[in-house]
């Protein structure tokens, strides 16, 4: 459905818009109506829809709250846009991987849970009383033993300390406690064991007091502190956080000191004897939330009790609404820390389809990561419920099966970076197939199956697996050929290929996960591009190299090279501004003065991939830049921070590295994420590279062109979570769509005959 700009209030006005590469965009979005937004990697649809519309929305609304709230929220500067019209709410359901605090719970994170406990407190026998008294997450339902964790701590003391040393020669290895330290120093002077004695002489009190002692004041010279022993102050304040919060170093020397293990007392079940004793339809609340979602939604319905009918029904129109969008094989006990990307965004998903708010705009990044071809068509079952319920739907995505649902489309490029931010089409999806832009050519388009296969060289045997929902599986995997790993969400492949074939010699893992990086991490500084650049700088000018990195002898001392500067505004929100010293170039001006063919190193490093390799015909640097450009990045900019990147970004940057080394076997996890039609050929062709080369190519993926590509195809299920977890086909592309029976087959029948 088209909407003329006349209709002013029916859309939202977008005048001027510049964040990024955007070239002054103006255009009228349909409100209460499904837009898709297309466009090559890097063509400036994230930077319309989530740097421009959404990041505006929720900064008005952040400026409603008064300061003291504010200075809790993450600060959002104003996009770079002449004018915005008519937004309403924004709420962005992204990717990003659901916090990892070990109390969140898929139940906790959708409130399935916490209808759950209330229909377990109404209809429990033996009563118990409240909704809290089945909650892990509040003293009245916590077990005591674990507080609600569900596993306990048991510490290695000879990690802790060497026992032939004294305190005074070092005996103690915890972090903080190193000679001479404040710690350190309250431990030898606190008169509780003699400082010169080799720890394994200690007498049992001593040991007592050097491990276990409860926080008590001692005097060291003139001044008071208070000593504690080492496993009480460990589990104080390292143990009874999350260890994902802790510090890289701290987490390191934990996951080393500490093993954990099932509390006994409640059987990892987080909950009190008392709420393990109610029931429901024979069963508690903790066998309840460990049922597969598809099975607990089935439970659900066999209860009969007219006093909470509403809440049943509420409760099955969560869990169905979890089984229809391909998270069935999920348990509410889940750790919310444990989803992919994927899961993650579909279970935020869920949790706005049960909301009573209207006339929102919800803001989705490509759904569609990790959902079989088989699960795309639930999920665009819910984003036209999200619509239908009067919400403005706006998604970016790759996929021509979401884009054929859209009432609108955005298309933006032609090209990625300095050659995109345009709009190349507005309007409805029959005239984007007839436009002739890069993506209308495409949105027909079907890779064949391949003419001939490759005759493997070997294989990997896998016996045996039996990891998360694997029943007993033994594989052959073929070496030499390109290998497409399928099946749908849950159905075992991650733990199949992640959990069996990773780590064997030889195999080289490049998969979506984030990169370990500070922000002064980028391109260049992650594939030591950045070394050779600084060579030739140092060499064409004399100088030292050093003098060009950014977090060296050449950075800013305002911005101490990061181009930033941040400012803390008291109760308001820290704000960061452009360095006024460097201009954001984040060196010193004398570094900038010296150049290479006309270009200093801000310069450069301002460059995109592809302008860098022509800027550098020869040499080292032209080799990376030549594997950047493989893979499909050379949009990105040199310098550009690596928190802003995609997961699909992080893969093919990792990808490009892992080129450099003599491997024989890569194992990709989706590598089509992100990537526009007219790229999955270069994607194919790439792999094909790989394989030529006498590799062997592994690919978990969902995308019909890749597995019509494929020399072999594993493929598992039948189902996902435990109706999944066997192989049920292995074999050519050719034999899966001639015989195959399974949901795979079906739908890369449909798609190669289109």
């Amino acid at each position: 459905m088209n909407v003329t700009p006349a209709d002013s209030h029916s859309v939202i006005q977008v005048r001027g818009a510049r964040e990024n590469n955007l070239q002054d965009v103006s255009l009228d979005l349909p409100k209460r109506r499904l837009t898709v937004f297309t466009g090559v990697s890097g063509s400036g649809k994230s930077s319309l829809v989530f740097g421009t519309i959404a990041a505006e929305s929720q900064r008005l609304i952040n400026e409603t709250y008064a300061a003291f709230i504010q200075s809790f929220m993450p600060n959002v500067g104003r996009p770079d846009v002449d004018e915005l019209r008519n937004l309403s709410a924004a709420i962005v359901v992204d990717q990003e991987r659901m916090g990892a605090n070990s109390r969140s719970t898929v139940g906790t994170a959708t409130d399935a849970y916490t209808m759950l406990r209330i229909i377990f407190s109404r209809l429990g026998r033996p009563g118990i009383g409240t909704a809290g008294a089945f909650s892990f997450n509040v003293p009245e339902g916590m077990c005591p033993d674990c507080e609600g964790a569900g596993e306990v701590a048991t510490v290695d003391v000879d990690q802790l300390v060497d026992r032939d040393l004294s305190l005074k020669e070092g005996a103690i290895v915890v972090p903080y406690y190193a000679v001479d330290s404040w710690s350190w120093q309250i431990m030898v002077n606190s008169g509780f064991h003699d400082p010169d004695k080799k720890l394994r002489d200690f007498t049992a009190r001593e040991w007592d007091d050097l491990l276990h002692k409860g926080p008590v004041k001692v005097k060291v010279g003139s001044n008071g502190f208070t000593y504690e022993g080492l496993v009480s102050k460990m589990q104080r304040s390292w143990l009874a956080k999350d260890r994902e919060s802790l510090q890289p170093h701290i987490r390191s020397f934990v996951e080393r000191a500490v093993v954990f293990t099932r509390c006994p007392l409640c059987e990892g079940t987080r909950l009190t004897r008392a709420a393990l004793a109610s029931k429901v339809g024979g069963l508690n609340i903790a066998e309840c939330s460990a049922m597969q979602i598809s099975d607990l939604a089935a439970f659900v319905r066999g209860i009969d009790a007219p006093g909470v009918a509403p809440l049943l029904a509420g409760l099955r129109d969560l869990l169905d609404s979890l089984v229809e969008i391909g998270l069935g094989y999920l348990s509410l006990d889940r750790p919310s820390g444990t989803l992919s990307g994927g899961e993650a965004q579909r279970v935020k998903m869920v949790r706005h389809l049960g909301s009573s708010i209207t006339d929102v705009t919800y803001v989705f990044d490509e759904p569609t990561i990790g959902l079989h071809p088989h699960d795309i068509q639930r999920m665009n079952g819910l984003l036209l419920r999200l619509r239908d319920k009067g919400n403005t739907v706006l998604v970016v995505e790759h996929k021509p099966e979401v884009v054929a649902i859209a009432d609108h489309v955005v298309d933006l490029g032609p090209g990625a970076g300095e050659a995109g931010g345009r709009i190349c089409y507005t309007g409805d999806v029959p005239g984007l197939r007839t436009s002739g832009t890069l993506t209308g050519r495409h949105l027909g388009h079907r890779a064949e199956l391949r003419g001939s296969v490759r005759t493997p060289q070997g294989h990997l045997s896998i016996k045996g697996a039996d990891r998360h929902n694997l029943k007993d599986v033994a594989v052959d995997v073929p070496l030499g050929v390109l290998t497409v790993v399928t099946g749908v969400a849950g159905s075992g492949k991650s733990s199949l290929i992640h959990g069996y074939l990773s780590g064997q010699d030889g195999v080289v893992v490049a998969d979506q996960s984030p990169i370990r990086g500070s922000r002064r991490s980028n391109p260049a500084t992650y594939t030591n591009l950045l070394g050779p650049i600084r060579t030739a700088f140092a060499q064409a000018n004399g100088v030292k190299a050093a003098l060009f990195s950014a977090n060296s002898e050449g950075a800013c001392p305002k911005c101490n090279g990061i181009g930033l500067v941040h400012t803390d505004l008291g109760m308001m929100a820290q704000v960061a501004s452009v360095c006024e010293e460097c201009a954001g170039k984040r060196f010193t001006p004398e570094v900038l003065t010296y150049t290479l063919r006309g270009k200093n190193i801000s310069e450069v490093l301002g460059m995109s991939v592809a302008e860098a390799h022509d800027f550098f015909p020869s040499g080292k640097a032209h080799t990376i830049l030549g594997r950047l450009t493989d893979v499909g990045l050379s949009y990105l900019r040199l310098g550009q921070p690596l928190n802003t990147l995609s997961g699909g970004e992080r893969q093919r940057l990792k990808l490009a590295i892992h080129m450099a080394e003599k491997s024989s076997t890569y194992v990709l996890d989706e590598p089509t994420t992100g990537l526009h039609l007219a790229d999955v050929d270069k994607l194919l062709a790439l792999l094909d590279r790989l394989v030529d080369d006498g590799n062997s190519v592994v690919v978990i993926e969902h995308h019909q062109a890749v597995m019509a590509h494929a020399d072999w195809i594993i493929d598992l299920g039948p189902g996902g979570g435990h109706d999944g977890g066997e192989v049920v086909f292995t074999g050519t592309p050719a034999e899966l769509v001639e015989g195959g029976s399974t949901l795979t087959a079906r739908h890369l029948r449909e798609y190669v005959a289109s």
